[in-house]
């Protein structure tokens, strides 16, 4: 019997989640300032806006995974919103170790996106922000949200976007791809961590083109929201509730 020639692709998704792990691992102590500093804190904002959005469409008695959920704190946000149970996931050791420290009324545990080590329609509501455009497989990503999300559950999916203004794309695009990068490579000493993150964006569907993804895999009354005119977006999309009588 010959040998079996290696999954390229399996391999090329495990090597960009150990570059990706490993960058995060290495910034994990600057990740919150820098975060809120980069983005003048509107990023708090953001995270309010995305709890109070899933708020409006379930109720307390819930459970609600964040998914790629870094340091915890939009795991906290929801928690803190809504009173559900909240479990937050992510890939890097480092960033939950920061997120246990601020509060023990979330469970935090480690795993990866692609391969989530829950059973089908485990949850109410499923939260991923930031954190889509980091997956290596953008479909297969949505594909496994889709998988642990209960028949009539929602997706909540919180990522920068591409502003639709020409004037202020030209001068996000300038901060994202000149500024950015040299002031987060300063504060962090990992430069190449704030270079990674303005060319994810750019390879990353805009609002429509995810949108459309998400319909694809299954996701029904998508929607979609501009915030700060465009420089990020919530995208909402609900797992089909089953046929009348089951």
């Amino acid at each position: 019997m010959g040998l079996t020639e290696p999954d390229n692709k399996t391999a090329k998704s495990a090597d960009h989640a150990a570059r990706v792990r490993d960058m995060f691992s290495r910034i994990a102590g600057r990740y919150d300032f820098l975060n809120h500093l980069l983005s003048a804190n509107i990023d708090k904002r953001w995270r309010r806006i995305i709890a109070d959005r899933l708020k409006s469409r379930l109720d307390c008695h819930v459970d609600i995974l964040d998914v790629a959920c870094g340091t915890g704190d939009l795991s906290i946000q929801i928690f803190e919103t809504i009173g559900a149970r909240v479990i937050g996931l992510d890939f890097c050791g480092p960033m939950l170790d920061i997120a246990r420290r601020k509060t023990d009324q979330v469970a935090f545990v480690e795993g990866d996106a692609l391969v989530l080590p829950f059973s089908d329609a485990s949850f109410d509501a499923v939260t991923i922000a930031f954190g889509l455009r980091n997956v290596s497989d953008t479909e297969g990503g949505l594909k496994e949200l889709f998988r642990v999300i209960k028949p009539g559950g929602w997706l909540a999916i919180l990522e920068f976007s591409k502003p639709k203004s020409r004037g202020f794309r030209g001068l996000y695009e300038f901060y994202f791809k000149r500024v950015l990068p040299h002031v987060g490579g300063l504060f962090s000493g990992v430069r190449s961590a704030y270079e990674y993150l303005p060319d994810s964006v750019m390879k990353f569907p805009d609002q429509e083109g995810l949108a459309a993804l998400m319909r694809s895999t299954g996701f029904e009354n998508v929607e979609w929201e501009n915030l700060t005119a465009g420089v990020a977006a919530i995208h909402l999309g609900q797992h089909a509730p089953p046929p009348d009588g089951l």
